[in-house]
């Protein structure tokens, strides 16, 4: 027995160290590990397929949408990157340049992309003429480089994989409704796929993108109380346009501006998922987004028709759902904390008494809980299954938020709030970047976003004392 409760044994409990219980997570459940390049990390095959079913899903939504993919280089001449003063200002600290081809100086240096805007752009400027070449709505999966100085698996790497949308659009109208149905997209997705809750709402401007006229963002609440920005969606307006000379004739034969968007989600929300649904036994994963959703771990199986039978419910059951069947020599007890720890939504347990029962035992990888189910119709028992650890995932994620979501009327009252009561809360704010500075130095707490569900905390800002213009929730963040 203590053999085989050494896989989690060597798990630190998220109460004793959070950080720690993170990383122990991410390297003993096979996510990732760490690489030779500094800040850079190995996406094990595991932490792999969890991304390629995020890219699936997403994928599927901006198609319906009528998205587009396509593929932008790497590097950007720094020429190009100077053509928005902001945008480059915002990204410099960041930026990693290449200096040097094979033998020979660069007579410009490259910067390895932060970001693609400035790509886009260019590429805009070339092919975008009339107002029958418009919408223009693209994505891209890649990576991108941004030199960090602290780094962690997955929430921040200096170089990490994500999407990024870039649209471009006649109007001011048709920019903006580009704009919020994107982040609505994330919105979803995070909800319906990850079982994981958001708060929807718009950045102050010290907080939006270097560039954008307005960033919108969807925040999730961890299960230590400290925010993560799980996916941007940003209006340009006109100013990427006017930067990079992207004009369209219109239906009256006049030359306008096009009005541009960019989006994106990264890989940071595995560490969400590992964050929002985690135990002390290691990942729990929801089944929509899982690898695998169903692990069949044959009891005796040396006993005569046992793997058969395993077998047989494996083909059956590879028809609805992810289903892996664990024939090793391993004992069952190290087979059931190797899968606990992976976050396997459900386990199927077959042995011969089962067998004489015509029945199978299911087990919750979110509750530990256990039911006996006929073989006869068990594949719409197992859906049934699923989707019951699918909604309450996503019930007790919701239950978190709300419950580690505060409201404050006073700075003393926010201040307490942020020092003992690590979450959300909800404050008033004048608007003044001064008192938003100043929040943040007094109690480290950043606005995470100026929610489009509002309520009136009180009448005056918590900081400054004068009138509130805006309902902010704050936070401290990832």
């Amino acid at each position: 027995m203590a053999e085989e409760k050494k896989f989690v044994a060597e798990v630190t409990s998220m109460e004793e160290d959070f950080a720690k219980w993170y990383t122990d997570i991410v390297k003993k459940a096979e996510l990732a590990d760490y690489s030779g390049v500094k800040g850079c990390m190995v996406v094990r095959p595991y932490g792999y397929a969890i991304w390629e079913n995020v890219q699936k899903s997403l994928d599927r939504r901006f198609k319906k949408t009528g998205h587009e993919n396509v593929y932008m280089p790497m590097f950007i001449p720094e020429s190009l990157l100077q053509k928005e003063k902001e945008h480059v200002e915002g990204f410099a600290p960041e930026v990693a340049w290449v200096t040097q081809g094979g033998s020979e100086k660069l007579s410009e240096r490259l910067c390895v992309r932060p970001t693609s805007e400035t790509l886009f752009c260019e590429h805009y400027s070339n092919i975008i003429h009339s107002y029958r070449d418009l919408p223009k709505l693209y994505n891209q999966w890649c990576s991108v480089v941004r030199w960090e100085k602290t780094t962690r698996p997955f929430l921040r790497t200096t170089e990490f994989l994500w999407q990024e949308g870039h649209t471009a659009h006649a109007t001011a109208e048709e920019s903006m409704e580009e704009t919020i149905k994107m982040l609505n997209i994330y919105a979803d997705f995070c909800e319906e796929e990850l079982a994981i809750p958001v708060i929807k709402g718009r950045k102050t401007d010290k907080e939006k993108f270097a560039g954008a006229k307005a960033t919108y963002t969807i925040e999730a609440l961890m299960h230590d109380g400290k925010a993560l920005q799980s996916g941007t969606s940003h209006n340009f307006g006109d100013g990427f346009a006017q930067a990079f000379g992207i004009r369209y004739t219109d239906k009256d034969n006049k030359p306008q501006y096009v009005h541009q968007t960019s989006w994106g989600l990264s890989t940071r929300v595995i560490g969400a998922l590992i964050m929002v649904h985690g135990d002390n036994d290691g990942l729990v994963l929801p089944p929509r987004i899982a690898p695998v959703q169903i692990i069949i771990v044959p009891v005796n199986q040396n006993k005569e028709g046992v793997l058969e039978k395993a077998n047989e419910l494996r083909e059956r059951l590879s028809k609805i759902a992810r289903v892996k069947l664990d024939d090793s020599d391993k004992k069952p007890g190290w087979k059931f904390s190797e899968y606990e720890m992976k976050g396997v939504p459900a386990r199927l347990e077959i042995g011969p008494k089962d067998i004489e029962k015509n029945q199978v035992v299911l087990v919750r990888r979110d509750s530990r809980e256990k039911i006996f189910v006929s073989i006869d119709g068990l594949e719409k028992s197992a859906l049934d299954f699923m989707e019951k650890i699918q909604a309450d995932m996503l019930v007790r994620a919701r239950n978190l938020l709300e419950s580690k979501t505060y409201s404050a009327a006073t700075f003393e009252e926010f201040a307490d709030i942020i020092e003992n009561k690590p979450g959300f809360v909800k404050a008033m704010w004048c608007g003044d970047r001064a008192c938003e500075d100043a929040i943040k130095e007094k109690t480290g707490a950043t606005a995470r976003c100026m929610p489009f569900v509002r309520e009136n905390i009180a009448e005056t800002c918590i900081c400054c004392g004068k009138p509130a213009s805006n309902m902010v929730v704050w936070g401290k963040a990832y």
